[in-house]
């Protein structure tokens, strides 16, 4: 069987009125525009969410409202990794309490644990509930802190419901290493990287990606996956070497930069929530131009 969990998946970005408080009506907004330009599933709040700014009934609200306007149109997920681990407990049941289709989940933030820490972390969460669990790997985040291939494969003999890995060390042996152990022991495990870098991931055994960039070109995501699931590689390369620039395009004050590129394409968010900044309107010059020069303003869709 299939895993529904593939695809450029969008993780949606957090908008803010002008005191940084909720703005319920654009984000719902958002969310409809990503099923209605192909997301193949939906995940909140991933870190370019400021889902580390939010607070958690501010998490339960949107979780609910994405639940509410996705409307099974394409599995959701919810990502409930918090710094303490009991909200991530906490949040992981309301997930399941108001329909999610999955929870995505990272190591514990902040501290070293040991490997056995991380997995009797992995082994309560999923225990604790009957949804999907994909985890989230990612060591630049987490001190080094990350998920190997001997603690992925205990915790799949361990736990039926665990389900996929965002792998986003962005390290090719350590992708390689995961896809070994994880395909041998459950084919359908779905093998997601952090953002959209496919070319290097497909042929390991990956079946998509969080998007860093769905929010600004959609179009894009769906033909560099499209590309690498047929083999075409000299287009995937090609298409690969734009969505690369434009990760580095957005990383620069990550998330500020991807919604001041979402104001250019006629979406505007607000702000971004302090301590982060939000893009001023030389960033924002600085970012149409080099949106212009990739041939995106001109091949992606416009306003919601």
């Amino acid at each position: 069987m299939q895993n529904k969990f593939r695809g450029v998946m969008q993780s949606p970005i957090t908008p803010l009125k002008d005191d940084y408080s909720l703005d319920l009506p654009t984000f719902e907004k958002v969310l409809d525009f990503h099923v209605r330009t192909g997301a193949p599933a939906i995940s909140w709040p991933h870190h370019k969410g400021e889902s580390l700014s939010l607070t958690i009934p501010e998490r339960k609200r949107f979780a609910e409202a994405t639940v509410k306007v996705v409307a099974g149109r394409v599995p959701v997920t919810i990502h409930v990794s918090a710094l303490a681990v009991e909200d991530t407990m906490e949040l992981a049941q309301h997930a399941q309490k108001i329909g999610a289709d999955g929870i995505l989940a990272i190591t514990p933030y902040f501290w070293t644990p040991t490997r056995e820490a991380i997995h009797d972390y992995f082994i309560r969460l999923c225990t604790s509930i009957e949804l999907p669990v994909l985890s989230y790997n990612s060591p630049s985040y987490l001190a080094g802190v990350e998920i190997t291939g001997d603690l992925m494969s205990r915790l799949i003999e361990r736990l039926p419901n665990f389900v996929g890995v965002k792998e986003a060390s962005f390290n090719s042996e350590k992708f390689l290493e995961i896809s070994r152990v994880a395909l041998s022991l459950r084919p359908n495990f779905a093998l997601l990287t952090g953002v959209e870098f496919l070319l290097p991931s497909v042929p390991l055994g990956g079946v998509g990606s969080y998007s860093a960039a769905g929010s600004v070109c959609p179009n894009l995501c769906a033909a560099l996956f499209d590309a690498c699931m047929a083999g075409e590689w000299p287009r995937a390369r090609e298409l690969q070497y734009k969505m690369t620039r434009l990760w580095h395009l957005f990383k620069d004050q990550y998330p500020s930069s991807l919604k001041g590129g979402m104001v250019i394409m006629g979406r505007p968010v607000g702000p971004t929530r302090p301590p982060l900044p939000t893009a001023t309107k030389e960033r924002q010059a600085f970012i149409e131009k080099e949106l212009a020069d990739m041939g995106v303003l001109e091949s992606e869709p416009h306003g919601w």
